[in-house]
C-alpha cells in the first residue's frame, strides 16, 4: 500500500508576498484608472457603442457586486459626453385636431428658448388684443355698421307707419315687437270701446290691421338677410381689428425662426385661429371678465408649448438609467385633472418618459426589473422595431376598458438600450424570445475572477486606494493589502485568481475602517482585516452554531474518532441568503443479497435531486466496471444521508457514497476521523467538487469543539487543490499535526486512507491482488450473485 502523505502548509493557503507590494502604505499610490480585470467587457462595450447602427443594443451580462452598473455608467459617459446633444422635443395643440397633439423637433438648447418667446407672445396677445378691441377706430367702425342696420330696419318700419296713420291705427315697438291698434281722436282705442263700434267699423279695422300686417311682411322680408350683412361686417371688422393687432407680434417671432419651417406652420395656425376666434373671445369676456391668471392659463392650454424634453443643459449624448422600469417611466404618460366630477385632459399633460429623456443617447435598465413590470418589454421591442415612441394605455387591450384620450403624434426614436442582467436571464431570453438576440446582438460578459499575478496584484493595491478615497477611509497598509488580496482568492475560490465582486470588497473595507476606528489606529492593516471577517462571521453564524450544537450535543448523529462498517463522513455545504457554510454528515449503507441494484433512499422518497440522483446511478457503473468483470452483478444496497430533511443535490458525495458502500459490502470498517468530499466517474476517477474550504472547515470546527486528536482529517479531490484558501486556525493546527488534509485522485487512495489497507491492483490473471480491498468486494459480490433473493 503506497503512503499517501497529508497536504503541505503551503498547499492549504497562498500566501501574499508583501515584496510585491513596493509601498509602505496606498497613500503613495497612484489611483486605479479603468475597471479591474474587465479587458473582455471593455473591447464589448467600446464595440456596441461604436456599432451606429439597429440592433446593437447591449447586455451587460454578470452577476451582482462585480461593479457591473458602475462599469456601464462610466463607459457610458465617458463616450457620451463626446457625442452632440441630441435634439429637444416639443408637444403642441393640434389646433384643427385636439385629439391629436403635434410633435415638434427642435435644435438642443432651442425649444426653451421657443416655450419662452411664444410665452411672451401670449403676454402680448393678452395686451393688444383687448386694446384693438377698445380703440375709437374700432368702435366707430362697430358703431356704423350697428347704425346701418338700424337706418333699414327703420325705414321699413316708418313705412309701414305711413300707411297706418291714413286707416287711424297706430304703430308701437314691444320688446323688438311690432304691433297695431286702432286709434280715435289721437287716442289708441281700449278693447272695451272698441267692441262698442258698429261691425262695419270693426271690420273696417281689421281688415286694414291684416293689410298693415302683410305690408309689415313684405318690408321686413329681407330683415334676416341685413342681419346676416351686419354680423358679416362685424365679423370682418373684428378679424381685420385682429389681424391688425396680431400680425406684427407674430411676424417678429416667425421671423425669429425662419430656419425651422414647422415653428412658422405653428404660429401661424395659431395666428389664423386667433383672428378668427377674436370677436368671440372678446363677447364671451375672455379678455376682461376673468383674472389676469385665468386670462393666461386660457391661453397656455390653447396655444402654449408643453416642452417634453430640454437637453439645453446636457452635456454631450444623455445617459438616463431607469430604476423602475414601469410603463408609464418609461414611455410617458398622460395627467388628467378632475373638472367638475370628469376627469380631462390636453396636450399640456402629456408627460414625458426615460425613452423620451435618453432619445439620442443611452438608456440603462436592469433585466431583472424591465421583465417584473407587465406589457414594458413588449412595448419596447415594438418601439426599437418601429424606432418611434408612442404614449398609449397598454392595459386598455388586456381590460377591454376604453377611455376617450389624446393620441400624441409618435417621436423618432434614436436610443441605444443597455440592459443589465444575470446570465441566467440573458440565456433564458436567448431561448425563449426569438426577437432578443435581433435587438441586443453586443453581450458585454462581466469577468468574476481575474488571474492572481504580479501585475495584477500592484493593480488591486491600486483599486484599494482607489475605494479608500472614494468612501473617504483611511489607507491601508502594505500588509493590510496583502490580506485582502489573500481573501479575494478565497473569495474567488482558486489560488490562482483574484475576485471582481467589488462590491463585497468594498463592504470589507468600511467594515476594517471601522475596526481601524475602534483601535484608534491611523492606518487599515491585516489585523483590521481578519476582525472585520471574525465579526461578520459572528453575526451571521448562528444558523451554523445551532447546526454543530445539534451533533455536539448528539442530536444529530456524527462520530469524529473511532471506525465503523458501512458508515462515513460526507461534506455538504448549506447556502442561506449570502452566507454559506459547511456541515457535516453521516452517510450510510446496507447490502444484502437482491437484484434492486443501488437504491438512493433520498431519491425514492423525491428529497433526492436530479444530479445526486446521478451522482448514485454511477457507483453500479463504477463496481461493475472494477470488480465485476467476469460475472453479473447482483445485489441490493440502500443509501442514505442520515437526518436530511430538506433537498439534496449535487454529487459531490459520491465519492462518501461509494467508500462506504464498499465498506458495508466488505464488512471493513471505515475511520470515522475523516470526513471527505469529492465526486467520481464510472471509471474511479475523483472530480473537482464546489465549497471545499467552507467544507474543510466545516468539519474542522466540529472536530475542535470536541478535541482534536492528531487522528482527524479530511479527504478532498486532487483537483480541488488549488481552490484552497483556509482559514489561519485549519492552517495552524495542521502546522501543529493536529488535523490533516489529504487529496486524492481515485477511490482507491481514498479507501486506503480510510481503511489503512491496500485497495489492491489487477494482476495479469485478471484478478486482485490478495488480502486487498478489491478482491474481498470482487468476493463478496461473487457471493451475493450466487445467493438465492
Amino acid at each position: 500500500m503506497e503512503k499517501h502523505a497529508p497536504l503541505s502548509i503551503e498547499q492549504l493557503y497562498r500566501v501574499c508576498d508583501t515584496d510585491l507590494l513596493p509601498f509602505k502604505t496606498t497613500e503613495t499610490l497612484e489611483p486605479f484608472a479603468g475597471f479591474f480585470g474587465q479587458a473582455r467587457a471593455l473591447d464589448a462595450m467600446e464595440f456596441g457603442v461604436g456599432m451606429d447602427r439597429p440592433g446593437y443594443n447591449l447586455f451587460v451580462m454578470g452577476t451582482p457586486h462585480t461593479g457591473r452598473f458602475s462599469f456601464a455608467m462610466e463607459s457610458l459617459r465617458s463616450v457620451a459626453k463626446k457625442q452632440r446633444k441630441p435634439s429637444d422635443w416639443c408637444y403642441l395643440n393640434n389646433i384643427s385636431d385636439s385629439r391629436h397633439p403635434l410633435a415638434l423637433k427642435l435644435p438642443a438648447g432651442k425649444a426653451g428658448q421657443f416655450r419662452r418667446d411664444v410665452g411672451k407672445l401670449l403676454d402680448r396677445v393678452l395686451t393688444e388684443l383687448p386694446a384693438a378691441f377698445e380703440s375709437p377706430a374700432y368702435q366707430r367702425k362697430k358703431s356704423q355698421i350697428e347704425r346701418d342696420f338700424s337706418r333699414r330696419y327703420d325705414n321699413a318700419v316708418e313705412t309701414v307707419e305711413r300707411q297706418a296713420r291714413e286707416y287711424s291705427i297706430a304703430v308701437y315697438r314691444d320688446a323688438g315687437t311690432i304691433g297695431f291698434t286702432p286709434v280715435a281722436e289721437g287716442q289708441a282705442i281700449d278693447e272695451a270701446v272698441f267692441s262698442a263700434l258698429p261691425e262695419d267699423i270693426r271690420d273696417a279695422f281689421s281688415k286694414h290691421i291684416s293689410d298693415l300686417e302683410e305690408l309689415l311682411n313684405e318690408e321686413l322680408t329681407e330683415l334676416p338677410k341685413w342681419r346676416r350683412e351686419a354680423a358679416e361686417a362685424l365679423r370682418y371688422l373684428d378679424r381685420d381689428t385682429a389681424r391688425a393687432a396680431l400680425q406684427p407680434l407674430f411676424a417678429e417671432v416667425i421671423d425669429r425662426y425662419s430656419s425651422h419651417a414647422a415653428v412658422g406652420q405653428y404660429l401661424e395656425e395659431v395666428e389664423r385661429d386667433l383672428i378668427r376666434n377674436a370677436g368671440e373671445l372678446i363677447a364671451e369676456g375672455i379678455f376682461e371678465n376673468k383674472s389676469e391668471a385665468a386670462r393666461r392659463t386660457f391661453m397656455d392650454e390653447n396655444y402654449g408649448i408643453n416642452l417634453l424634453v430640454d437637453n439645453e443643459k446636457t452635456k454631450g449624448a444623455p445617459v438616463v438609467y431607469e430604476a423602475h422600469p414601469n410603463y408609464e417611466n418609461l414611455f410617458g404618460r398622460i395627467e388628467y385633472n378632475s373638472e367638475m366630477g370628469a376627469m380631462v385632459t390636453n396636450y399640456r399633460l402629456i408627460r414625458s418618459g426615460a425613452l423620451h429623456r435618453a432619445n439620442g443617447g443611452y438608456l440603462v435598465i436592469e433585466a431583472e426589473k424591465l421583465f417584473e413590470q407587465p406589457f414594458v418589454y413588449g412595448a419596447l421591442k415594438r418601439a426599437l422595431k418601429a424606432h418611434e415612441i408612442r404614449i398609449e394605455n397598454p392595459a386598455s387591450e388586456y381590460t377591454g376598458i376604453s377611455t376617450i384620450t389624446l393620441d400624441p403624434e409618435a417621436i423618432k426614436l434614436q436610443v441605444k438600450i443597455v440592459l443589465i442582467g444575470n446570465r441566467n436571464t440573458f440565456y433564458l431570453l436567448q431561448e425563449l424570445d426569438h426577437d432578443f438576440e435581433k435587438m441586443f446582438r453586443v453581450v458585454v460578459d462581466f469577468e468574476e475572477d481575474v488571474e492572481r499575478s504580479p501585475q495584477t496584484i500592484r493593480h488591486y493595491a491600486r483599486l484599494m486606494k482607489t475605494l479608500a478615497t472614494e468612501e473617504k477611509l483611511a489607507p491601508l497598509t502594505r500588509g493590510g493589502v496583502a490580506r485582502l488580496v489573500e481573501h479575494s482568492s478565497r473569495l474567488a475560490g482558486d489560488q490562482e485568481m483574484l475576485s471582481t465582486h467589488i462590491g463585497e470588497l468594498k463592504d470589507l473595507l468600511c467594515e476594517a475602517d471601522y475596526r481601524r476606528n475602534v483601535d484608534g489606529a491611523k492606518l487599515i492593516a491585516s489585523e483590521h482585516v481578519d476582525e472585520a471577517l471574525d465579526a461578520k462571521e459572528r453575526r451571521t453564524g448562528r444558523l451554523a452554531q445551532k447546526i454543530q450544537d445539534g451533533i455536539t450535543n448528539e442530536t444529530v448523529l456524527i462520530d469524529t474518532d473511532g471506525e465503523a462498517i458501512g458508515k462515513s463522513n460526507g461534506l455538504t455545504v448549506l447556502q442561506v441568503g449570502d452566507v454559506s457554510f459547511g456541515t457535516p454528515a453521516r452517510i450510510t449503507t446496507t447490502v444484502h443479497p437482491g437484484s434492486r441494484g443501488i437504491v438512493d433512499i433520498e431519491r425514492e422518497v423525491t428529497l433526492g435531486q436530479p444530479i445526486h440522483s446521478k451522482g448514485v446511478l454511477i457507483l453500479s457503473g463504477y463496481l461493475g466496471h472494477r470488480y465485476a468483470n467476469d460475472f453479473p452483478m447482483t445485489l441490493s444496497a440502500s443509501i442514505a444521508m442520515e437526518q436530511s430533511y430538506g433537498y439534496i443535490d449535487g454529487d459531490s458525495a459520491s465519492m462518501a457514497e461509494i467508500c462506504t458502500l464498499i465498506s458495508a459490502l466488505t464488512h471493513i470498517p471505515i475511520k470515522q476521523s475523516f470526513a471527505m468530499t469529492g465526486s467520481i466517474n464510472q471509471y474511479g476517477e475523483v472530480q473537482a467538487i464546489g465549497g471545499v474550504n467552507e467544507k474543510i472547515e466545516g468539519f474542522f470546527r466540529l472536530c475542535e469543539s470536541r478535541g482534536l486528536t492528531g487522528r482527524q482529517g479530511v479527504i478532498i479531490p486532487q483537483a480541488n487543490v488549488r481552490h484552497l484558501m483556509l482559514k489561519q486556525s485549519v492552517v495552524d493546527a495542521v502546522k501543529e499535526g493536529l488535523f490533516a488534509i489529504h487529496s486524492v485522485a481515485t477511490v482507491d487512495q481514498c479507501l486506503e486512507i480510510l481503511t489503512g489497507k491496500s485497495a489492491g491492483k489487477i494482476k495479469a490473471d485478471g484478478n486482485f491482488t490478495q488480502r486487498s480491498i478489491g478482491a474481498e468486494v470482487v468476493k463478496r459480490l461473487r457471493e451475493i450473485a450466487k445467493a438465492k433473493p
